[in-house]
Order: C-alpha cells, then sequence, then structure tokens
C-alpha cells in the first residue's frame, strides 16, 4: 500500500495510471474538488476509489474481484427470483455525499426493498435518494474495514465482505455496524450459504455452483 503526500491531482492520477494490480494508494489531504476530479478522470478505469474527510484512497482490485462479485450477484439475482424480489443491480457504482465529505465505490451493490423508489432513475444522488440496501465488499487482496466507517456516515444498511474464505455480513445499528449471522435483507441468506458457494465455485465451476445455490433455496420456500 503506497502513499503520496499533498500531490497535485496530475500527479496523483499519473499514480494511478501505473497502480498495480492488488495494490492500493492513499493521499491525504485531498480537498473534495479534488476527489471530484480524481472520479471524473478515472471513470473508465476499473478501479475503486474511496474518500473519507480529506482521505483519499485507490484501489487496483484483482480479476478475482470481478469473479467473486460477478458470481455473487449471480446468488442475488437467483435469490430474488426464487422468492419474487424486485431488485435493482447498481454494480460499483460511486455513493458520495458533499455534506459529510465522504465517498465510496464497492465491489457491487444492490436494492431491493428500495428498489422501486429509484426505477427509472438514471442519476442517483444520497442527497435526495436512498443509498443501496446491499453493499458488497471482496477483500481478498485489501481490507475494506476503514470503508465501514464511510458507508455507516450514508446510512448503508447493510455489508457483505468476503476475505477469500468467509462472508461476514453487518447490520447498521444505529451508527455503527455489528455481525449477524443472516442478511436483514434477504433472509435465509447467510454469510455460510454464500461461502459454500463460493467455494464450491472454485472447486466445480460457477454454473454447477448455482445449481447446487438453486436447489438450497427451492428447499427454504
Amino acid at each position: 500500500m503506497a502513499s503520496m503526500s499533498l500531490p497535485t491531482t496530475t500527479q496523483v492520477l499519473e499514480a494511478a495510471e501505473h497502480l498495480p494490480e492488488g495494490a492500493a494508494l492513499i493521499v491525504p489531504q485531498v480537498s473534495w474538488d479534488e476527489y471530484e476530479r480524481v472520479l471524473e478522470a478515472l471513470a473508465p478505469r476499473h478501479l475503486r476509489v474511496s474518500y473519507d474527510c480529506g482521505r483519499l484512497q485507490i484501489v487496483s482490485p484483482l480479476p478475482e474481484h470481478e469473479r467473486y462479485s460477478r458470481f455473487i450477484e449471480d446468488l442475488v439475482l437467483l435469490y430474488c427470483q426464487a422468492f419474487d424480489i424486485t431488485l435493482e443491480k447498481l454494480g460499483s457504482s460511486t455513493w458520495k455525499k458533499r455534506a459529510l465529505a465522504k465517498g465510496a465505490e464497492p465491489d457491487c451493490c444492490y436494492y431491493v426493498g428500495n428498489a422501486k423508489r429509484i426505477i427509472g432513475k438514471r442519476n442517483l444522488d444520497l442527497e435526495s435518494d436512498p443509498p443501496p440496501d446491499v453493499v458488497v465488499e471482496i477483500d481478498t487482496t485489501n481490507s475494506s474495514l476503514e470503508k465501514l466507517i464511510i458507508y455507516a456516515a450514508l446510512r448503508v444498511q447493510e455489508i457483505w465482505r468476503y476475505d477469500g474464505e468467509t462472508v461476514t455480513i453487518y447490520q447498521l445499528r444505529k451508527k455503527e455496524y455489528v455481525k449477524v449471522s443472516q442478511s436483514p435483507t434477504l433472509p435465509e441468506m447467510t454469510g455460510e450459504l454464500l461461502a459454500e458457494s463460493l467455494e464450491l465455485s472454485k472447486a466445480q465451476g460457477q454454473t454447477a455452483a448455482r445449481l447446487s445455490f438453486q436447489k438450497r433455496i427451492r428447499s427454504l420456500k
């Protein structure tokens, strides 16, 4: 994890261009306007940018991040189809709020309970729109624990963290996240079930793991 002390926006962008996969760049004392310029410039890149009261972090995820996040997305879709739940997938969208001086980009996120409130909207703004109901972070190379403060401030109600072996589910209670055994948003979806499905996808492939997951959730109906 590299750090830079008071660089220019141009220097930050140049460093981000050469950031190796799996590496993270931390820059202290970045203004909100500079943060937004970095977001705009890096939009075409497959990077994750977070901002917390002047502290900017840019992460270059490994290809496995995409594999795991896409597979989790498959499981969420299968679950919602099985239980006839409205789902809106927003991928790694940027969530930010200037008044809080905080912003983050998850590996993937979903609207479930609030899905109908955002359907048809092309540009979401946390000043008037609700945050995603579930945010997913793949922590196989870099920890997202520091981002929980950002998500809590943005009022994201649920976080799933996958560290390559286990899935930990967090629920926002008051102003802090607490670990829970199953998803409050998608009842019966447990960290254990998600982790088992991910492990099966590594051993037998995603198609076999999806079929196994479908059988599991059908037995829950």
